[in-house]
């Protein structure tokens, strides 16, 4: 370290040759990043060895389209023929009924889904490797939804009606929202008007103090709502791949206010943005001065000896590993665990598993080493594509071609305030969770310790949403195989990754919970191997998890006392929520 001007040492500068080697290695795979040229070649030599599979594959696309053109020509004479393959009944970008009554778009749109049908026969047909097939299948979906003929104003019922109502207005606002766009969004089209959301002023406004502050995270204690509370106090552990506000979204949409309004004295971590100075940061580092430091601070606070702890995404899995390192001490600070939407176990990565084997960390590796960080652009990327047809189409259709304005959504403003990832620690992460599903074998070790999920025990809320693509649903089903001695109530939610957190009680929200099976006079819950077996047993309700989680945390959270005060002599408040650290860009 050296000093710097302010005082502070200034970390030592990053080796030359190792800036110079990755930024060459970066110039070579800038123009293929995520490794879809091998997959291709690989797929297409898989392909070209199936003759037979291919030529199977090729007589059902044509002859799938004379289906359709026999269909298109009866509906162009006034016989409602049925065509060969009908769009997904969640796709919600052929409902025009334009789509089914006008044939030339008929036609367009069989065609279009009969190519789609024929890249998943050809994909089918080619053998190859699941690193390889999960990548081309990305891939094929990526370029598929480019070709939506919905994407085309001239194609697109809703834009040529738009344009006719509007004289052409509609169409020349798209098209300058277009060029700023291109200018000044990287070419992709705007999912939020910015400045339509404010962090402390529409998002992150639960009253709070920030009560402690270290290199790491800041520590919020929240105002308490009810004359008395629960005895045992309740830690969010977010994760800091992103702003830790999704947990504290707008009001009436934030978890934090719902967990207050029944009574919990709440407590949250909110991490510092990481920059090229944290490039040694670990995953050591989060677990000591996360969780483990804000335990302290609660304990000194409400003099409870155990908190209950809710842990989301990354945060849930580091939340796994805080309960192993704690067992393994003999500590027993935890009293119940809340996982949400969260992997342990790695086995089931669903589709960003084809983007953490050993080649593509690799190439992120030599890419974070000339920077110390991995900027939030490159995860965002992926985790967009992996849903085009909702994260980038449709805002281009509503943007570019109707020429609207995004509609205000709170979470997408949460969304695009992302944030870095340390090298040190994101490598760790990458090859010790995806690639080598360590903490589930019982081969991590932090800090020291072997971590083993075995000698957890104790009570577990596991959620998962059943539409989740960056943690899927039967992946965190396996949390229920990795936790023998721990009592689990899985629960699997609607929507996806954040829409299923953030999940007010509502009219429309559901979620299903384990069967139970009657053992020696009392009810143990049923956990099979395979995730879907234990779907097909499981039982649907009506209503938000978050009621039936207050109905649970609420068992698991002691006697009704007088809450805490704001901070203590030891851990003075030193600032109003939502803190600073939420604010580094």
């Amino acid at each position: 370290m050296t000093p710097s001007s302010n005082g502070k040492p200034d970390p030592d500068p990053p080796d030359v040759d190792a800036i110079e080697e990755a930024s060459e290695f970066e110039a070579l795979e800038s123009l293929d990043p995520l490794g879809f040229t091998e997959a291709w070649s690989t797929t297409a030599t898989a392909a070209l060895q199936n003759p037979a599979g291919m030529v199977e594959a090729w007589s059902r696309y044509v002859s799938g389209l004379v289906e359709a053109s026999t269909a298109a020509a009866d509906r162009a004479r006034g016989t409602e023929t049925a065509g060969p393959v009908q769009p997904g009944r969640r796709d919600r970008r052929f409902r025009d009924p334009a789509w089914e009554e006008n044939p030339a778009l008929f036609a367009i749109l069989q065609a279009y889904l009969l190519s789609g049908r024929l890249v998943g026969d050809v994909l089918d047909e080619s053998e190859v490797d699941e690193v390889t097939e999960q990548r081309i299948g990305f891939l094929a979906d990526v370029v598929m939804d480019a070709m939506a003929p919905t994407n085309n104003p001239w194609t697109n019922p809703a834009v040529m009606k738009r344009a006719l109502d509007t004289g052409g207005a509609s169409l020349m606002r798209g098209f300058q929202t277009f060029m700023d766009d291109l200018a000044n969004n990287k070419g992709m089209p705007r999912q939020i008007t910015p400045g339509t959301f404010t962090v402390g002023k529409d998002l992150a406004v639960t009253p709070g103090r920030v009560v402690y502050r270290n290199e790491l995270m800041e520590l919020i204690q929240y105002e308490p709502r009810t004359e008395t509370v629960y005895a045992t106090p309740l830690l969010m552990s977010p994760p800091w791949i992103n702003k830790y506000y999704i947990m504290d979204l707008a009001p009436g949409r934030s978890f934090v206010e719902w967990a207050i309004e029944h009574g919990h004295t709440v407590f949250a971590i909110s991490y510092h943005n990481p920059d090229a100075a944290d490039r040694d940061v670990r995953l050591d580092d989060y677990l000591i001065n996360g969780p483990i430091a804000a335990l302290d601070v609660i304990r000194e606070i409400t003099g409870a000896e155990q908190a209950n702890i809710v842990g989301l995404c990354l945060g849930g899995t580091l939340t796994a590993a805080l309960r192993a390192y704690l067992s393994s001490a003999g500590e027993h600070r935890i009293a119940s665990t809340t996982l949400l939407n969260t992997l342990v176990d790695f086995s089931r990565p669903g589709r960003l598993g084809a983007f953490t084997d050993r080649a593509s960390v690799e190439r992120l590796e030599r890419r974070m080493a000339a920077r110390g960080f991995l900027d939030a652009s490159e995860m965002m990327g992926i985790f967009t594509f992996m849903r085009s047809n909702d994260l980038v189409w449709n805002y281009a259709i509503n943007n570019w071609l109707m020429g609207e304005d995004p509609h205000p959504f709170d979470i997408l403003s949460w969304n695009a305030d992302s944030t870095r990832m340390p090298a040190n620690m994101h490598s760790f992460y990458l090859r010790s969770c995806y690639m080598g599903n360590e903490l589930a074998r019982g081969e991590m070790e932090l800090a020291g310790t072997r971590l083993d999920l075995g000698a957890i025990h104790g009570d577990h809320y596991v959620l998962a949403a059943i539409e989740d693509h960056i943690a899927p649903w039967e992946g965190s089903y396996m949390t229920t195989q990795v936790l023998p001695n721990a009592d689990v109530r899985y629960v699997l939610s609607a929507a996806g990754h954040i829409a299923g957190i953030v999940n007010p009680p509502s009219p429309k929200a559901w979620y299903r919970t384990s069967a139970t099976a009657h053992l020696h006079g009392g009810e143990a819950v049923v956990h099979p191997a395979d995730p879907k077996e234990w779907f097909d047993a499981s039982v649907q309700h009506q209503g938000s998890w978050w009621e039936d989680w207050a109905e649970w945390i609420g068992a698991r959270a002691g006697e009704r006392v007088k809450p805490p005060r704001m901070g203590s002599r030891k851990h003075r408040p030193v600032g109003d929520a939502p803190g600073t650290y939420v604010h580094e860009t």
